[in-house]
């Protein structure tokens, strides 16, 4: 087969034209530390950085529900503390009303006291967290009150198909203490109550404590549990990250090393190009 100049010519401008392109590549490269910027690149490469990543977002969805449980376990835990130190006052209140040296006038205060306690346990149980009361059950937008409370559970994925339970029910936790101390109350405004009507509240505030401290310890299982998970979604997202860093991420000083081979091709083939070509009739004239 006879090769003439224009054969030379278009496979000289061929070659360059491919080297350019793989320059470009690897510019892109360089530019982004990406293997690919477009599926078409690698197709392999493609695919299973779908997968990687929409693994990876799955991680990083599970650590923001697991600090929204921590958030929602926290704020509960807090909240329940100080019910019981209110509950506390409470009780020594009562201890002092029960003493048949106070006065009526005394037992008035006393009872004023109550009811400022009774005010705070109804703060407590309006807790919010990112605008959302905890103690309302699945009706978080609408502040309970003592004797109204929604039911249902809130719960969270921390993990495939695993959900926790993040809420604590007000009427579980507060509809009971909200009806010992309104009669504790009413007692202490009766002139007609003895010491022992009084003092039988004593029992009752003490399993009212005991039942804030018995949810208190179900919170804190649920934060330790949480604090695992915790731990194990951390060690899944950096596990995540590496395999997927793997895949799509190139090697700098891979990219750097063949980008300046390929400038060094380039070159060469440009040098050999320029003697290939043949002079023209415009390079005899000059």
């Amino acid at each position: 087969m006879r090769v003439t100049q224009s054969m030379l010519s278009n496979n000289m401008l061929r070659n360059l034209s491919n080297n350019y392109n793989k320059i470009g590549k690897l510019q892109d490269q360089l530019a982004t530390q990406k293997k690919i910027t477009r599926p078409s690149d690698d197709p392999v490469v493609a695919m299973l950085g779908l997968s990687y990543r929409d693994n990876l977002n799955k991680v990083q969805q599970f650590s923001r529900n697991i600090s929204e449980a921590n958030n929602w376990l926290e704020s509960t835990d807090d909240a329940i503390m100080q019910g019981v130190k209110v509950l506390h006052r409470v009780r020594e209140l009562t201890v002092q009303a029960s003493n048949g040296t106070y006065e009526e006038t005394q037992r008035g205060a006393i009872a004023v006291e109550v009811e400022q306690l009774i005010e705070q346990l109804e703060t407590i149980a309006k807790t919010q967290v990112g605008g959302k009361y905890i103690f309302n059950g699945q009706n978080t937008n609408k502040a309970p009150t003592a004797d109204n409370f929604s039911d249902g559970d809130i719960e969270l994925e921390i993990f495939d198909e695993i959900k926790l339970k993040v809420n604590t029910k007000g009427t579980e936790l507060f509809q009971s203490v909200f009806d010992t101390l309104d009669d504790l109350k009413d007692k202490l405004e009766d002139e007609t109550a003895s010491e022992s009507d009084i003092s039988s509240f004593l029992d009752k505030i003490d399993n009212e404590i005991d039942h804030f401290l018995k949810i208190q310890a179900d919170v804190g299982a649920k934060q330790n549990r949480v604090e695992m998970m915790e731990d194990r979604l951390s060690s899944q997202e950096m596990i995540a990250t590496e395999i997927m860093s793997k895949n799509e991420d190139v090697e700098i000083e891979k990219v750097i090393t063949d980008l300046i081979t390929q400038e060094s091709v380039q070159r060469a083939a440009l040098s050999v190009g320029a003697r290939i070509i043949q002079p023209s009739l415009i390079d005899f004239l000059r």
